[in-house]
């Protein structure tokens, strides 16, 4: 038991929390919150999960659970976890345990009472951490300093770890990209080298979700760096190999001057190059959603205009493709040109991005209903004829009037 505690994190005054867990602790038996939300509290850091690890056996979490007047569901039940609904908030309270064999993917559990034996089954150092009800901080695994020093380290043997579940190797990374600093341990780097192979193995869902989760970051770019160069980056999005990913900090700098979100699409944008066909496949291996990989096509097919490109052009090109598209074309453009200290392509880059956020997407004003209603004949011409007056549109900045395109429709029918 250290001196440490979260006593101030609000979340843990929870009425319906602190009942829980003295339920859990009764008649001998234990509870305390575990993982995440004590790192993250600790940090001062929003808390959105709280897990529970407990003596009890997962029918013992159910009966005492639902003698005070909680539901409950078997989530994991397997393997230890419970599902908890305290004055309506979930908790996932899960038994003490201990792997007895794994695959690299999934674990067979043994359930136990001794907490540091659960807690050297984790992954990271800074995740191994318990706390009491009354908030007091009880580390086995030496996360309290390494949190206190910004270094991410796997607890125990760093090849062990990850041979329980090579997942581990993208959360070392992705657990670096949102919490780490200087660089990450040295141990974790050489074993996410030696066994990358094994993400092979994974569900392209399990990577996607790390990948998102990494990217997300406020800063992923030292992450990326050290994947880069594990190789791990490059098994896992092979498109990246020979594009790089020197755009990232680039892209960081401009989110935080023009007050964009974090993204991870864009983030995953600037470091693959814009192959229609190639982010196809990149789409279907990462199983991507199908937002996510119509967002990555509108990029990839979207008109390049210069930083001096008239406003008349770009909504000309805005109306030929998707404003999405066109609109992380530009940010990324934005971004390099900012990077590079090129002042004059960056102010004109955001003069454009300003333009196409207030852009309306025109409807074209004749239909094929209103040329028929005109008297032309229907068939192949008169797609033809509506074609070329879009394009005579489109050309007039938008301006000609129905009337007027009618009156074209009619001059072109004549000259043919």
């Amino acid at each position: 038991m250290s001196d440490v505690s979260i006593a101030q994190a609000p979340w843990l005054g929870d009425a319906g929390l602190q009942k829980l867990l003295s339920v859990l602790s009764a008649g001998g038996e234990e509870a305390r919150i575990a993982g995440g939300a004590v790192r993250n509290a600790l940090l001062g850091e929003a808390v959105t999960d709280v897990d529970i690890a407990t003596t009890n056996l997962p029918d013992a979490v159910i009966a005492r659970a639902e003698s005070a007047g909680f539901k409950t569901v078997p989530t994991g039940k397997e393997h230890g976890t419970i599902t908890v609904i305290a004055d309506g908030t979930a908790y996932e309270v899960t038994t003490l345990r201990a792997d007895i064999e794994t695959d690299g993917r999934h674990a067979r559990v043994a359930f136990g009472r001794d907490w540091k034996r659960d807690a050297e089954r984790r992954d990271f150092t800074i995740n191994g951490m318990y706390a009491e009800a009354d908030g007091r901080v009880i580390d086995l695994v030496g996360g309290l300093a390494d949190l206190q020093s910004r270094t991410l380290r796997f607890i125990g043997d760093a090849d062990e770890r990850i041979k329980e579940d090579y997942l581990r190797i993208l959360r070392f990374f992705r657990f670096f990209a949102w919490y780490g600093a200087g660089r990450p341990d040295a141990d974790g780097i050489k074993a996410s080298a030696r066994l990358k192979s094994g993400l092979d193995g994974l569900s392209a869902e399990r990577v996607w979700s790390e990948l998102r989760r990494l990217l997300s970051a406020p800063d992923p770019s030292r992450a990326l760096l050290w994947m880069r160069q594990a190789g791990v980056l490059t098994r896992v999005l092979p498109e990246s190999e020979k594009w790089g990913i020197d755009a990232v900090p680039g892209l960081v700098d401009a989110e935080g001057a023009e007050g964009w979100k974090p993204d991870p699409l864009l983030r995953l944008a600037a470091i693959v190059p814009p192959d229609a066909k190639r982010l196809v496949g990149l789409a279907e291996r990462l199983k991507l959603s199908n937002a996510e990989a119509e967002r990555l096509q509108a990029w990839a097919n979207a008109a390049s205009p210069a930083a001096e490109c008239g406003e008349a052009e770009l909504a000309r090109m805005a109306y030929r493709g998707k404003v999405g598209g066109l609109t992380d074309r530009m940010r990324l453009s934005f971004a390099g040109a900012q990077a590079k200290s090129d002042a004059g392509t960056a102010a004109g880059y955001r003069r454009l991005l300003a333009f196409l956020a207030a852009w309306e997407k025109p409807a074209m004003p004749v239909t094929g209903n209103d040329l028929l209603a005109a008297g032309l004949m229907p068939g192949k011409s008169l797609g033809t004829i509506l074609k070329s007056l879009e394009s005579e549109w489109m050309e007039s900045n938008f301006s000609l009037s129905r009337d007027a395109l009618l009156k074209r429709a009619a001059e072109i029918v004549t000259q043919s």
